[in-house]
């Protein structure tokens, strides 16, 4: 039985962990199980679950124990700010990084620092830190499986023949191209002239996956796989050059890998986070996923094509952010964070999204990364530039 903390478990891809855990109680005992504040969901994940710590924000604390005294729960509540959160509920075998966006940075590291291994579904840590987060999971010995659905389609399309004896962060031997799959979202055949007047309600209406606003937006605009270029440059260790974006509306297949000797490797699912959720939980074995399994026979086509640029210009300033390295790609996250924020508040329309991430990233991705603390520096320096930038659009 392997101890489990999860970050985030009332988020959307928490939750679909504990449908995971849910289907083999003998499997999983829960450590932790972390969250903003001291929702009724979580109340009700830690009376099912039993954690042995539930964790808050600092404000959040003394509401969250009252409730959980009054469901006679006995999880013991801590803060986020705690000096021995760390080594309490990271010291674990597994961690699932589940805290969308920038958020999820610090508690990314601590738990390469501390577990035994980290299921990373959160893109941003690694977009941020690139290299440095290398250099922690090398120095701590930890396993880290990429979660998000595309970069686990590569790691399963990648892995050797001993799948005991993947590593993190090496590269794919034998590799001609990643090819990173995305649907193109809800506007793909939308007339690009009707994008400035879309609504924030049209731009997270996504036609296939279920998922939080934010993480639909950049799907909109095709960030996400703006994001997922660099974080797949770091995870697989490959060139920017030889990652590539393609459009696959069906969203049956996730990710291919190209080889030198002209194989195309696949990873076709249903559209269900469950499926890379257990993919990783039970690494190098697998077990059911709760999820769907697909009938070949029903699909009537799987399509292919390559984005345009003029409709999705965020994919483009990704590529060259990718390629330009240092302190873009955190400028560009943050950018991206505000500026998503502001359209989802209808203060900017959705084509300024674009604009207010290349202006940061033109004015402050200049500087080469140089440790976690300047990470930070350079996040929140951005966020401050976007916002003001926001307000003058």
């Amino acid at each position: 039985m392997k101890n489990l903390t999860i970050l985030g478990s009332p988020s959307s891809v928490g939750q679909q962990t504990l449908d995971v855990v849910r289907l083999h109680p003998e499997d999983f005992s829960i450590k932790a199980l972390t969250a903003r504040s001291a929702s009724d969901l979580l109340v009700r994940q830690c009376n099912e679950f039993n954690p042995k710590f539930a964790v808050v924000n600092d404000e959040h604390a003394p509401a969250l124990a009252q409730k959980l005294t009054d469901s006679h729960c006995k999880s013991e509540v801590i803060t986020q700010s705690d000096a021995k959160t760390g080594s309490t509920i990271f010291e674990t075998d597994v961690t699932v990084t589940g805290i969308p966006g920038s958020s999820g940075l610090q508690p990314t590291i601590q738990a390469v620092q501390h577990s035994k291994t980290v299921l990373i579904i959160n893109k941003e840590p690694v977009v941020m830190l690139g290299a440095l987060l290398q250099q922690q999971v090398q120095k701590h010995n930890t396993i880290v499986l990429p979660v998000d659905s595309e970069h686990n389609a590569i790691f399963q399309c990648s892995e050797s023949a001993d799948r005991g004896r993947y590593e993190p962060f090496s590269a794919i031997a034998g590799l001609r191209r990643i090819l990173l799959a995305g649907t193109g979202g809800p506007f793909l055949r939308t007339r690009i002239d009707l994008l400035p007047s879309v609504t924030p309600e049209q731009a997270a209406a996504h036609p296939i996956w279920n998922m939080g606003t934010k993480i639909s937006i950049d799907s909109a605009t095709m960030m996400n796989k703006g994001l997922e270029i660099i974080e797949a440059r770091w995870l697989f260790n490959a060139p920017v050059e030889k990652i590539e974006v393609i459009i696959h509306p069906q969203g049956m297949i996730h990710s291919m890998v190209e080889y030198i000797d002209g194989s195309v490797i696949a990873q076709m699912a249903n559209p269900d986070m469950r499926v890379p959720i257990a993919n990783a939980l039970f690494w190098p074995n697998r077990k059911s996923s709760g999820a769907d399994f697909v009938d070949v026979l029903k699909l009537k086509s799987l399509t292919f094509e390559t984005p345009e640029f003029n409709r999705f210009p965020c994919l483009e300033l990704a590529h060259e952010v990718a390629a330009a390295g240092g302190s873009s790609a955190t400028v560009m996250n943050a950018a991206n964070e505000v500026a998503v924020d502001a359209f989802t508040k209808s203060q900017i329309r959705f084509t300024d999204i674009v604009e207010v991430i290349r202006r940061c990233v033109d004015n402050l991705g200049d500087d080469s990364v140089e440790s976690i603390e300047h990470v930070m520096e350079v996040d929140k320096m951005a966020r401050q530039f976007a916002r003001n930038t926001t307000r003058c659009l």
